[in-house]
């Protein structure tokens, strides 16, 4: 354990910031595909940073790593992710870690706090090989088929075969210890537009959407571009392309206040310019806090597709391949984040849902947790262009900083 009380450090947070932003750099974001080398020299980064804390840390099995203490009293768990999206912003998952290096770092030295905050880096949570496959691991929600079956979605190889390749092969995996942790925090950019639209500092988030994902299969007839009239055509394509239009004009009649839905792939067969194409696939995915009105869209989505197949000349087939509950976050948590706003940033906050899934979502399964959101400039993120003004960070970083001070007070 450090011998010195460490002060908050504004300057500290956006150099440690930076520091990751200068490992797998791209334009002015970052590409760190998950087990990438510029990932694994993050993952490695933070290992070394985390005695600055007076904590000890390794990367588990499965790509986690989390930093323990052994000072007595409470524990706060805190965190985020170091991976990037393909080609992606600087702070989707390294303000989160940073957040919570930097607590730990002005907490645990500190003997008038009782307690400590221990940092977590969870592995994967951007879907490289699937979902949220870190803290599911911690939670003890990933089973060995799970790995088995996991592949690079850019790549297919094997999660197995990359883990032997990165080194991390006959690690075990970091369990939960159950009652060791009051709970856990974590922070992120908003990734919308809400606070920076409304001059607020602080997103207090209510709840982390679920995600329901779709595989809708269209199934016609192949045949020759030009010799097959118009009129007789089976084409899978365009029951696809009819399909998508049909959505956005009826859902909005069902849907919830914050319900989105998108289209993300769209694969063609065969996919060539002089032939129909047989058949057709396309990914859809639906997101809301609210299950009910999952359940609505679920209904409407598969009475559009009995409908078509009904008409003809193509059928069409819905099938779910991810089911994702959404996840409340703990009162007391938002009162905490709620009242360091009020103490450090004016009180300019305002509590919020998250629209994009998250780890704390997997870690409130067994604990309670929370989640606190800065400003997003122009709303954007997953991309290298993802950016939040410095004075924003830094508030945030302090209202991070001060919340876990109140949550470990109890």
């Amino acid at each position: 354990m450090p011998n010195k009380t460490l002060p908050f450090d504004g300057a500290r947070v956006l150099a440690d910031l930076h520091a990751l932003r200068g490992i797998g750099t791209h334009k002015t974001g970052v590409h760190k595909p998950t087990f990438s080398e510029p990932h694994m020299r993050s993952l490695e980064w933070l290992v070394q940073r985390l005695p600055e804390a007076g904590l000890t840390a390794e990367i588990d099995g499965i790509g986690n790593v989390l930093g323990t203490s052994t000072k007595p009293g409470p524990k706060l768990l805190a965190g985020s992710h170091l991976e990037s999206q393909n080609y992606a912003g600087w702070l989707d998952g390294p303000l989160g870690v940073i957040y919570a290096l930097e607590a730990a770092r002005v907490i645990n030295p500190d003997p008038s706090i009782k307690g400590a905050v221990e940092v977590a880096s969870w592995c994967d949570e951007e879907g490289h090989f699937g979902n949220f496959l870190g803290s599911r691991s911690y939670v003890g929600a990933l089973t060995e088929a799970d790995v088995d079956a996991a592949r690079d979605r850019n790549s297919d190889r094997t999660m197995r075969e990359v883990l032997r390749e990165v080194g991390l092969a006959g690690r075990p995996r970091a369990s939960a210890e159950r009652g060791r942790h009051i709970g856990y925090l974590e922070a992120h950019i908003e990734q919308g537009q809400t606070l920076e639209g409304g001059a607020l500092n602080i997103g207090v988030v209510t709840s982390i959407v679920g995600i329901w994902q779709y595989r809708i299969t269209f199934t016609g007839e192949q045949n020759h571009a030009g010799a097959t009239r118009m009129a007789v055509r089976k084409d899978a394509g365009l029951a696809l392309a009819k399909f998508c239009v049909d959505i956005d004009e009826r859902f909005p009649k069902a849907c919830g206040q914050r319900t989105v839905w998108t289209t993300g792939s769209i694969r063609l067969d065969p996919g060539a310019p002089s032939i129909i194409p047989g058949s057709a696939e396309m990914l859809f995915q639906m997101r809301d806090d609210d299950p009910a009105v999952i359940d609505r869209l679920e209904d409407l989505l598969r009475s559009m597709a009995a409908d078509v197949s009904a008409r003809g000349p193509c059928t069409v087939a819905v099938e779910r391949i991810r089911t994702g509950a959404p996840a409340m976050m703990d009162a007391s948590f938002q009162q905490a984040i709620e009242a360091a706003s009020k103490a450090l940033a004016g009180g300019r906050s305002i509590r919020m849902p998250s629209a994009a899934g998250h780890d704390a979502q997997i870690l409130s399964t067994i604990m309670p947790s929370g989640m606190l959101f800065v400003p997003s400039i122009g709303g954007i993120s997953h991309h290298w262009t993802e950016n939040t003004e410095d004075a924003d960070i830094v508030t945030g970083a302090e209202v991070f900083v001060d919340a876990c001070r109140r949550l470990l007070a109890g």
